[in-house]
């Protein structure tokens, strides 16, 4: 079974806690320790993100780990390559999120069969359209038990998202808003209302609330309303700041008890 499927098959019950950072970022040599390091913590899931010069749907954090990233020297050959080297350590599933234009440089069939040799479980592309992702990637992606997971904002309608989830497998990322990545402090009452109508369609697939998740309040209203929270800016800068994935976690641990 794909570790997407089995992570909420055998999870029901618990509060979810997803993590992102930009590979190559801080150090591009840091990768595969900040993934076992988050897997010795007890974090859930992974998405590791593939760096990209122009990333629209993130923050100014994230688009300067990127920015660093890439400076660092970081590219999906590499990405891979020191994924594959970790890839019997790792039990927790990994999720790559990039953007589409780096993923056609190196190829969709090539990415998808690099994925499954570098124990990654799923794919996040939040440029890909939804009609390229039926006809083209999900084909070759279904070929490699690979996940490509969609995106859903407080703007998606409900008939696209039913369309979505009868059309996805894995998890369904629920973003907590329309605008770009970045910490917040809570989630207004119209946040609050777009959960609970998306709880009220009593989706196939499990949902993971993204975006703003920094602090007690907003993962306590995630996890309430979801299987689980990702969290990625708020993670990111603490990374960046300390450089070392253990003090980074411990300080993130510390922020969301308050």
């Amino acid at each position: 079974m794909n570790k997407i499927n089995q992570l909420f098959a055998n999870s029901q019950d618990q509060k979810l806690l997803s993590l992102y950072f930009c590979a190559g970022c801080p150090t591009l040599e840091g990768t595969a320790d900040v993934i076992l390091t988050m897997q010795r913590r007890g974090i859930a899931m992974i998405e590791v993100g593939i760096p990209f010069s122009d990333p629209l749907a993130d923050g100014p954090v994230i688009q300067s780990a990127a920015t660093q990233a890439l400076k660092n020297g970081m590219n999906l050959k590499t990405l891979f390559a020191q994924l594959k080297a970790i890839k019997d350590q790792v039990e927790i599933p990994l999720v790559l999120m990039g953007y589409l234009n780096p993923i056609l440089h190196y190829g969709i069939e090539a990415f998808c069969q690099s994925c499954v040799e570098s124990g990654v479980s799923g794919a996040i592309i939040p440029d890909l359209p939804f009609k390229d992702y039926q006809e083209v990637v999900k084909p070759i992606a279904d070929k490699y038990d690979l996940r490509i997971i969609m995106l859903i904002t407080p703007e998606t309608s409900e008939e696209r998202i039913r369309f979505i989830d009868d059309n996805t497998d894995g998890f369904v990322y629920m973003v907590s808003s329309a605008a770009i990545t970045g910490a917040q402090k809570n989630f207004d009452d119209a946040k609050q209302a777009y959960f609970r109508r998306i709880n009220a369609m009593n989706l196939r697939n499990p949902r993971m609330i993204g975006f703003g998740i920094s602090n007690k309040q907003t993962l306590e209203a995630a996890q309430q309303n979801a299987a689980g929270a990702i969290i990625g800016s708020k993670f990111v800068t603490l990374l960046n700041e300390s450089k070392n994935a253990d003090e980074a976690l411990d300080k993130l641990f510390e922020a969301l008890q308050s």
